[in-house]
């Protein structure tokens, strides 16, 4: 893995592409409309992100209402370094000082998977309909980045990457691995 850019923080505050309004229209942010359209009805046609980032600044917790559970964290940009894996698929797991931190799975491509998901957080992310998983990831290994790797085991079935994920999770049960 090669890690680019630093780190990345209030990225939720870059999703502009709605409202305020707009996005309380939306069915997972429905519970927080009638707070929102009485406490701010000056901001319903601001831009969301933009909206957010002012209540944060001002000290108004309300602001993570909008955010999944790890949506307002520090994140960083990283990439697979290596081209040969960008096409495969299989398993793989991240390491912290040789530690087993994390097993998932990649049914498509590795460049898709952390390339473009675990390893570049989009403020869209941040969001209660967003990628939690996305972004608790990349905030844990953010906060490892100096001693933290990734392995990877290629294999062709797709049933099988499904059930080997499956039975390592269960074996070695991982600590960034969410358990319900």
């Amino acid at each position: 893995m090669k890690f680019i850019d630093g780190s990345c923080e209030n990225v939720f505050a870059r999703k502009n592409n709605k409202t305020v309004i707009e996005t309380l229209n939306h069915s997972r942010y429905q519970k927080l409309k009638q707070k929102t359209v009485t406490r701010y009805p000056h901001s319903l046609d601001s831009p969301l992100g933009k909206f957010l980032l002012e209540l944060k600044k001002v000290g108004d917790g309300f602001y993570l209402s909008f955010l999944n559970g790890y949506g307002d964290r520090t994140y960083s940009n990283f990439v697979i370094a290596d081209s040969e894996f960008y096409t495969a698929r299989g398993i793989y797991a991240y390491f912290v000082h040789d530690e087993l931190k994390y097993i998932g799975r990649c049914k498509d491509s590795m460049k898709k998977r952390i390339n473009q998901g675990y390893g570049k957080i989009h403020p869209k992310n941040c969001y209660l309909d967003g990628q939690v998983t996305n972004c608790r990831l990349n905030w844990l290994i953010t906060k490892a980045q100096e001693d933290v790797s990734l392995w990877f085991c290629a294999m062709d079935s797709l049933d099988e990457i499904v059930e080997e994920e499956k039975r390592l999770i269960r074996m070695c049960s991982p600590p960034w691995n969410k358990r319900n």
